[in-house]
């Protein structure tokens, strides 16, 4: 692979469609391998490898970990709402000590791994743009982060309901 080259991602958008655990385990593989082409992807387009490798790092906790495990997404099928509710909600509740640096750091990598996936067409200009919408909404992931820490008593279900995980 020359310098100019990008890497190029031999797979279909059903090939991230999964119903049974054995077909789970086969995509989560394939999105291993996805994220192994967007750290490439990076690299190519001039990150410092270990900045390329922290928007990796991020881009893999975002797909495997809250995608597939938790929402049981395709990642090359995105709906709306999937930015908003991972840094509203599941990201916080999910994150030890959660503080908006480091989830302004997620929301920068998946931007660019959904960048990523628009330049090997698994997604359109207009779901990219909408994408990117999502991840700007920062003053309103930053009071979620704070409304969240400042809960007490039987206060979560008030403050999850403002932006479910589920809807």
């Amino acid at each position: 692979m020359t310098e100019q080259q990008l890497p190029e991602v031999e797979f279909e958008h059903d090939d991230f469609d999964f119903a049974s655990l054995e077909e789970e385990v086969r995509v989560n593989e394939r999105c291993q391998s996805l994220l192994n082409s967007f750290y490439n992807y990076l690299i190519i387009r001039g990150e410092d490898p270990q900045v390329a490798s922290d928007l990796a790092f991020c881009a893999d906790r975002y797909v495997r970990d809250y995608l597939l495990d938790f929402a049981r997404l395709n990642v090359v099928q995105p709906v709306p709402g999937v930015i908003r509710r991972f840094a509203a909600t599941w990201f916080i509740t999910h994150t030890l000590d959660p503080e908006m640096p480091v989830l302004e750091r997620y929301l920068k990598a998946i931007v660019k791994l959904y960048a990523f996936l628009q330049s090997q067409h698994f997604i359109s200009r207009e779901e990219l743009s909408w994408l990117e919408a999502e991840a700007s909404l920062t003053d309103y992931y930053g009071q979620r982060i704070e409304s969240f820490l400042a809960i007490k008593g039987d206060e979560f279900a008030v403050w999850e309901a403002e932006c479910p995980l589920n809807g």
